[in-house]
């Protein structure tokens, strides 16, 4: 009897002791499991941070874009001479238009002696800057209040992408405006063609300010008069709201592109008393 308790002990030793090992076994493969899910997980955030670093180098020249386009200026567009200015419209030309031929973009390209260098003005290409910006590049002794005593017959032509934004840039240029000349409204909002028109037959105009599409509808007409157009200012500095200029825009930027390779005002660029340049403000 004695015999056989000892071995019905026994056997109860043995399987305490089975199932102390077996609960061992499972908390080492619990704490090893443990100690590899947070290098997983570190190793997945590694992977998204690298990833969203190589996202960002795909773009380097998008990130530099941005931080040039601040406060409604596009402050790299100042930065380019006359080469850098015929490329660059030739490049908005082709990425607006994917289907244009070389024939077609040599018609519409802007030569780069047709561009008068104002790089040299650093100051930011503010409204409240434009009057200083006009004075800068015109030659000693010019004086832009002053007009042509034939009616719709400008010495200045400043072209920008949008009515609203003309009508802040002719506020800005009150100082060259007088009795005797005119500061000109050429744009579409809230001013019919006809009106405009009839506004060119009775005024003396010192200066022009209006949309690539408007000016060239009257110049088309005969209303408005090149024979004394010194100067065409492009305000290529500006950006709206939504970030876009005047050369992000298909209807904006082709007919820009038009008005400026018109045959009467290519012919005369840099063509010496009588010619004329085109500047970037």
């Amino acid at each position: 009897m004695e015999k056989s308790n000892q071995k019905g002990l026994a056997g109860k030793l043995e399987k305490k002791r089975k199932r102390q090992i077996e609960e061992s076994t499972k908390q080492d493969g619990l704490d090893a499991s443990s100690t590899v899910a947070p290098a997983n997980s570190t190793n997945g955030l590694n992977k998204k941070k690298r990833k969203k670093a190589k996202n960002s180098s795909n773009q380097p020249g998008q990130d530099v874009k941005m931080q040039d386009r601040k406060d409604g200026i596009d402050e790299s567009i100042g930065k380019m001479d006359g080469r850098l200015l015929s490329d660059y419209f030739a490049q908005r030309a082709q990425k607006l238009n994917k289907e244009l031929s070389a024939v077609e973009l040599n018609d519409i390209s802007v030569s780069d002696s047709a561009f008068f260098d104002t790089t040299s003005f650093t100051e930011s290409r503010t409204l409240e800057r434009l009057p200083e910006f006009l004075k800068k590049f015109c030659s000693k002794g010019t004086d832009l209040s002053k007009s042509s005593e034939q009616k719709g017959t400008p010495h200045t032509l400043i072209i920008t992408a949008a009515g609203l934004r003309a009508a802040d840039i002719v506020r800005s240029l009150r100082s060259f405006q007088n009795k005797d000349s005119i500061v000109g409204k050429l744009f579409a909002k809230h001013i019919k063609l006809d009106e405009a028109k009839q506004f060119l037959q009775r005024a003396q105009m010192g200066i022009g300010v209006g949309t690539p599409s408007r000016v060239s509808d009257l110049i088309e007409s005969g209303d408005l008069k090149l024979n004394e157009l010194q100067r065409v200012v492009i305000d290529g500095s500006h950006i709206d709201q939504k970030q876009r200029g005047i050369f992000d825009m298909k209807d904006t930027h082709f007919p820009l592109l038009k008005l400026l390779t018109r045959p009467d005002l290519r012919e005369r660029y840099g063509a010496g008393r009588t010619g004329m340049q085109i500047l970037m403000f």
